[in-house]
């Protein structure tokens, strides 16, 4: 699995893509290229991702045909080899669908300006807080680094308030070592992360799936708290488009939520299969990554877990979360929660549009649900997915 995920250079193109003036020249290119093709309706859909479980849906949906079922021609989607690669994609018009990082749509659309609408959310939960062996607590991680893939990535804001909840503070130190109350943090590629544990560089690493199984299957680290045992359901990857193409062709992009939507349910009730067609044993090779670690995360074993249980990583027990799930409506609690807590977050780069924005005017601002409430409404319901019928949550967050 070596796959490079994100890697310093990547932040510090990412730092330059996410203000106004950096993604300027991207966001020309893809206005050109729109004006050039025209907003067709018979244009192929062009989507973008990384490879890892955080893409399930639009594979899915890619891989079972959903997209012409709707009526959509879809290109087989296009694998990027970081986040970086992958808004760069975006912005310039070359993709018309991705996967990102919920925090990371934030920085999107009020760091960049990008005309960047979530649409759906991607998954739910599906993260874990993953430490060498010989770490049994959050305070045996004082005085140790631990890695993150993202400044604004929903991994960083939990192991923020898990850090805090122990009484320990996150530092990010490019030299010296960190005091006993603290935890140093540094951004690393998903795919280094197992390595680095392996090798005593880093304490730990909270990241997404299949990373943690990884280690597990590899005997190099265990889980020390799933996100979703924080933060209950959350939204972890969100699908974006461009809101050029929700305004022009309003049917296509109904049809292209239909389809994920769809996804999203077929996956619910077709764990192992999403496994396989996902693992590098799948036809059309996905992913680089082993079906036995994907069955970890996606089609678990049913011993697992009572053993996450007695170990401590997940505490409520009453949640019955599953490590990984699907559920495609973006509640506005969540946008809004997200934006408070990124205001608390440690992290480098310039935040400074952080201060500005008021939560609940975020949320109205970043997230167009039309479609995807449509999409929901027509295999079933709210219901159909174990969601209030109410489509409003109260967030619950449990350290």
């Amino acid at each position: 699995m070596a796959t490079e995920i994100f890697s310093r250079r990547d932040a510090v193109r990412l730092a330059g893509l996410f203000t106004a003036a950096g993604a300027a020249p991207l966001l020309r290119a893809g206005a050109a290229r729109a004006q050039a093709t025209g907003a067709s309706p018979d244009a192929p859909l062009r989507i973008g991702y990384l490879p890892i479980t955080d893409a399930t849906p639009l594979l899915v949906a890619h891989n079972n045909g959903l997209f012409e079922a709707e009526g959509i021609r879809a290109e087989k989607p296009t694998l990027l080899r970081s986040w970086a690669q992958l808004i760069e994609a975006f912005l310039a018009g070359q993709v018309d669908v991705v996967h990102v990082l919920s925090p990371m749509a934030v920085w999107a659309r009020f760091g960049s300006k990008a005309p960047a609408k979530v649409v759906a959310w991607n998954h739910m939960d599906g993260s874990a807080l993953t430490v060498a062996p010989e770490i049994n607590g959050m305070a045996d991680l004082g005085g140790r680094t631990v890695a993150v893939p993202f400044w604004y990535s929903i991994h960083n804001v939990v192991l923020g308030m898990m850090l805090q909840g122990a009484g320990l503070t996150p530092v990010t130190r490019r030299s010296g070592s960190p005091a006993a109350n603290e935890v140093n943090l540094v951004v690393m590629a998903p795919s280094d992360m197992v390595p680095a544990l392996a090798a005593k560089r880093i304490a730990g690493y909270i990241v997404a799936e299949p990373f943690n199984a990884a280690a597990e299957a590899q005997g190099v680290g265990k889980v020390l708290r799933f996100t979703g045992d924080v933060w209950r359901d959350h939204a972890c990857c969100v699908v974006l488009m461009n809101e050029r193409d929700l305004a022009s062709r309003p049917d296509w992009s109904q049809k292209v939520v239909n389809a994920l939507v769809k996804a999203q349910l077929w996956t619910r009730d077709h764990r192992a299969e999403t496994a396989r067609l996902l693992s590098r044993e799948g036809a059309n090779r996905y992913t680089p990554h082993p079906l036995p670690v994907l069955e970890k995360v996606l089609s678990p074993a049913g011993t697992d877990r009572a053993a996450y249980l007695a170990s401590g990583a997940i505490r409520h027990a009453d949640w019955s979360n599953r490590r990984i799930d699907f559920q495609p409506y973006p509640f506005p609690s969540y946008t809004e929660e997200l934006v408070r807590r990124l205001k608390g977050t440690l992290m480098e780069g310039d935040r400074a549009f952080l201060d500005a924005l008021d939560p609940a005017a975020a949320a109205r601002e970043l997230v167009d649900d039309r479609f995807v409430r449509r999409a929901v409404e027509a295999v079933g319901g709210p219901s159909a997915f174990g969601i209030p019928a109410g489509w409003t949550r109260t967030e619950t967050i449990a350290i």
